[in-house]
């Protein structure tokens, strides 16, 4: 993997050892493989082919969330998915939005 912060990448990966972290660790991992590729992406697919491909059975978003979140701090091509990713919820973020979160209007 092309990574702009191993030091980063390897404290996730050994602090997530749990089900549920290491899912989150194995479908970035994987989203990250995908990106060396170079070629142009869409986010949602390729986490979703990610988590097919590593058999994660389907994360929440919140997991998708952190996923993101790991690929923007630790991927070469981290800023272009951060971008890409918080485009795709209409808003510009200094982070990665966390797609667990909503806003109720009470218009």
């Amino acid at each position: 993997m092309k990574l702009k912060n191993r030091t980063l990448w390897e404290e996730w990966e050994s602090k997530n050892k749990d089900p549920y972290g290491k899912c989150c660790v194995d479908v970035a991992r994987r989203v990250m493989e995908i990106l060396d590729d170079g070629k142009p992406f869409d986010c949602h697919k390729i986490i979703c082919q990610a988590d097919d491909e590593v058999k994660a059975g389907g994360i929440t978003g919140f997991m998708a969330g952190c996923v993101a979140s790991m690929v923007f701090n630790c991927h070469e091509r981290g800023e272009e998915f951060k971008t890409k990713w918080n485009a795709g919820y209409d808003t510009v973020s200094d982070g990665v939005v966390n797609p667990a979160i909503l806003t109720v209007d009470e218009d």
